[in-house]
């Protein structure tokens, strides 16, 4: 989990960071209190959507800059509840 680790010494550069995941690793977002998380319903290795998706793609973009400017206290996990799209 260096992604956790890499957004938290970021932060502590004074650099705001979310982190996108999938939903297998919410509990590792949970304990290690990454400071903004971003999880999608995805599969392993795809964590913004299918190749060639790039609606979806822009979609979690889109959402985790919300997310960027929206989250008020460290510890911030927001699920997107939308399924994975194979074949797009």
């Amino acid at each position: 989990m260096s992604v956790g680790h890499a957004a938290r010494v970021i932060e502590e550069a004074g650099i705001p960071t979310v982190v996108v995941l999938i939903r297998a690793f919410r509990h590792l977002a949970e304990e290690m209190k990454i400071p903004r998380t971003l999880v999608t319903r995805h599969l392993m290795g795809r964590p913004l959507g299918a190749p060639g998706d790039a609606e979806r793609q822009r979609q979690v973009i889109l959402a985790a800059l919300r997310l960027l400017e929206e989250a008020k206290e460290g510890g911030t996990i927001v699920e997107l509840p939308d399924p994975y799209r194979p074949g797009c």
